[in-house]
């Protein structure tokens, strides 16, 4: 059985945000704006997710 991929794209700048938010994105890999991340579709990923949800997009891979 495959595991669940997450494609994360980062859409919008982190300058402004919260260092917790800023954290997160770069702990996911996330360096530019409009760059993408695939990781495995988790808890912890969604975790993630859920605190930066306006720093990014989120579509099945």
């Amino acid at each position: 059985m495959e595991e669940k991929k997450l494609k994360i794209t980062l859409v919008k700048s982190t300058i402004g945000s919260i260092p917790k938010h800023r954290a997160i994105v770069a702990s996911m890999g996330l360096k530019k704006l409009n760059r993408s991340v695939i990781l495995p579709d988790n808890a912890a990923t969604r975790g993630q997710i859920a605190h930066i949800s306006h720093l990014v997009k989120v579509e099945e891979a």
